[in-house]
């Protein structure tokens, strides 16, 4: 069976992407925002690896990582959190709020692949 990766960006061509690149490997689910994917979480489903932007609106990135590390349900979903901002500190924020893994945009979907790829061999 397929692993589930949940992709959760405000911007559409991100999110198309996204699933065209990793669909053949994994099922694809994508979501607007942080609200939205939580949502979806809160509903049962429960992905191998979630991939979230940090700037969106209603929810952004720092909020949902919050709010998944403070779940007992989801603390162990592994989160790469992408963002336009290459900045240590922002890095930094993001590792110490619970994300296991920092990409800045624009980036290489072969390397992001290898990422999630790897996280998801760790978990299991």
């Amino acid at each position: 069976m397929k692993k589930k990766i949940l992709v959760i960006d405000d911007e559409l061509s991100i999110r198309m992407l996204l699933e065209n690149f990793l669909n053949k490997t994994y099922t694809v689910i994508t979501k607007n925002d942080g609200l939205e994917g939580l949502g979806w979480l809160e509903e049962g489903n429960i992905p191998d690896l979630i991939v979230a932007d940090i700037q969106m609106p209603n929810l952004d990135g720092y909020e949902f990582v919050k709010n998944l590390r403070a779940s007992g349900y989801f603390r162990h979903i592994p989160i790469i959190m992408l963002s336009g901002i290459e900045s240590s500190n922002e890095k930094i924020k993001c590792l110490k709020l619970g994300a296991d893994d920092y990409i800045v945009k624009p980036f290489n979907p072969e390397e992001l692949a290898i990422r999630i790829e790897l996280l998801i061999s760790r978990k299991s």
